[in-house]
């Protein structure tokens, strides 16, 4: 994985001191909140309901052991023992006084790590496949040139001020699992018929108020003009962005509304002035880089190991385990494991002080050191032999990270939602609770089958609700919570946008809800059909029709503080 060199040393511990020197006027009230807000904002660092909350960048998912330990260390020092991890591959923490956050940046510091740029008009975090490198379907792999635009990004002028965030995802394999149809640009690494590297390029997707999938502007972008292409589109859309309306401020407003072909001929005629500048990579900068991503010292292994296929057919238990958290990996013998965020009884994507360490131990004595952050807000081990799965599984399950749901309505992703943000409608948390308390029975799970549930507190998807299978949204409805339901939305190759079925229900209905849906599908489907297969072969009207049929049971839901009431 990258390693800092002595410039990103010098830029991240200057901006700690330039930090927290802003802190200690805000504490003797020399700044004013609203001088302060664009200061800490540009720092990961928001005012939430309760306390503050920090937001650390973890650069395309990419964890080494150490970090994970340091991501401990600050949970048990300086939070309440837990940290959240984010659709964007990026972990939250949600009770930080603000005293206490020039010490948390330098602690950062101290293992190549920062909050920088997570929050703010500005680019975000750079995501990417969480399987990169070892994908088996993977054709490229994409996190040299993720680090490459991590580093171009930076601390970039051009980009600290634009009209609203911006968020770039960037795959490499044949299956898109970096969700690059939402996001403001989208790249995938491609082959053109010369066999030469390149990239197709999409622009304009998003969720929040208006959601959209890209548009493909550019089907073949060569490798060495990445920068300098997605400079020309950053340049068009300072431009042209709306700044008078925060709602309508984001690139994909801009690209709908001039549409995307001439939105492409701008970004051509702008990119015709810089193509060949500076900003162009060389070969020599990109081998630089991708010498940091070189193949860890993978042993030579048979591709199946006899005893892995006895243990799983004695086994029902760790066969489910297999069947849902264990993945194929591109060299013989290995397999990329997730560990699952997602145990009843705890709020999707926490995980607390205890099993970050353990987690960190696992990394080093099962892959090489290193851990990825997944979309779906899961934890992975990506190199770990086969022949060893049985011991990792005995040990992780005894730590609560073993669940074997993963791809499973029980998977869910999740925002804090109202529990902690201030921008959310309705709680999140409760909710989740109360759907995975409904469906707490594997077996049902595994006949039920892949099924991804997506739920956010509020319009702004930060649970990425608009692409689930199933998508709830947390709406104000004359100052009480309720919760609209969608049904359709994918991720991937076939990204879609969900369709909203009718009127919102209250907390207490929605795990009847769901219910309902589930079983719409497992009357109507066949043979081979997933839900998202069957729901978008029959549309919403049954699933309407079912739902709304006869009044919908209110059950006790899990209470006004969810969300801090977090269970290990």
């Amino acid at each position: 994985m990258y390693r800092y060199d002595q410039h990103d040393h010098l830029i991240i511990q200057e901006r700690v001191a330039q930090f927290r020197d802003q802190v200690s006027r805000r504490i003797a009230n020399e700044l004013t909140e609203d001088e302060f807000r664009i200061l800490r904002l540009q720092n990961g660092l928001y005012m939430q309901r309760h306390a503050y909350m920090l937001r650390v960048a973890v650069p395309y998912g990419l964890l080494s052991s150490t970090q994970l330990r340091k991501f401990a260390f600050i949970a048990r020092k300086y939070d309440r023992g837990y940290g959240h991890f984010t659709t964007r591959q990026n972990i939250q923490y949600n009770w930080i006084n603000l005293e206490d956050t020039p010490d948390i940046l330098a602690e950062l510091a101290s293992v190549e790590m920062h909050a920088i740029q997570t929050s703010g008009n500005c680019m975000r975090n750079i995501t990417s496949d969480e399987f990169a490198g070892v994908a088996a379907d993977e054709i490229i792999d994409p996190r040299p040139y993720a680090e490459i635009l991590r580093q171009w990004t930076t601390f970039h002028p051009e980009f600290a001020y634009l009209p609203r965030k911006f968020k770039i995802a960037i795959n490499g394999a044949k299956e898109d699992r970096a969700a690059i149809a939402v996001h403001d640009i989208g790249l995938t690494v491609v082959h053109n018929e010369a066999g030469e590297v390149g990239f197709k390029v999409m622009v304009g997707g998003g969720m929040g108020r208006t959601p959209i999938l890209g548009s493909v502007i550019r089907e073949f972008l060569p490798w060495q003009h990445v920068m300098t292409y997605l400079e020309a589109i950053l340049r068009i859309y300072n431009q042209f962005g709306r700044r008078d309306n925060i709602y309508k401020a984001r690139i994909k407003i801009l690209v709908k509304a001039i549409g995307a072909e001439e939105f492409a001929r701008q970004v051509e005629e702008e990119w015709q002035d810089i193509k060949d500048g500076p900003g162009t990579l060389t070969d020599a900068e990109l081998q630089r880089v991708a010498a940091y991503f070189t193949a860890p010292n993978y042993a030579t292994l048979p591709a199946s190991d006899s005893n892995f296929v006895q243990l799983q057919q004695e086994n029902k238990a760790f066969s489910n385990w297999v069947k849902r958290n264990v993945k194929a990996h591109k060299v013989a013998g290995y397999n990329a494991v997730v560990l699952s965020l997602k145990k009843p009884g705890v709020p999707p994507g926490d995980a607390s002080a205890d099993q970050m360490d353990f987690i960190a131990d696992l990394a080093e004595r099962y892959s090489f050191g290193e851990v990825r952050v997944t979309h779906e807000q899961n934890l992975v081990l990506a190199d770990v032999e086969q022949s060893r799965l049985f011991e990792l599984w005995k040990e992780v399950k005894a730590h609560g990270l073993a669940t074997p749901n993963i791809g499973l309505l029980t998977d869910m992703i999740c925002c804090p939602g109202g529990d902690f943000c201030s921008l959310a409608n309705a709680k999140s948390i409760p909710i989740a609770l109360d759907i995975t308390d409904r469906f707490n029975d594997l077996d049902y799970l595994h006949d039920i089958g892949d099924l991804e549930l997506n739920m956010s507190g509020c319009i702004n998807a930060c649970g990425h609700h608009h692409v689930g299978n199933i998508g709830i949204l947390g709406v104000d409805k004359d100052g009480s919570e309720w919760y609209q339901v969608s049904i359709g939305g994918a991720q991937g190759n076939q990204s879609a946008i969900g369709k909203i079925i009718g009127p919102s229900f209250s907390a207490g209905q929605m795990p009847e809800v769901i219910d309902r849906i589930v079983q719409v599908y497992l009357r109507d489907r066949v043979s081979g059909e997933r839900f998202i297969d069957t729901a978008q072969r029959l549309g919403i009207a049954p699933f309407k029709e079912y739902v709304y049929a006869t009044p919908i049971k209110t059950i006790e839901h899990h209470g006004e503080d969810a969300g801090s009431a977090v269970v290990y």
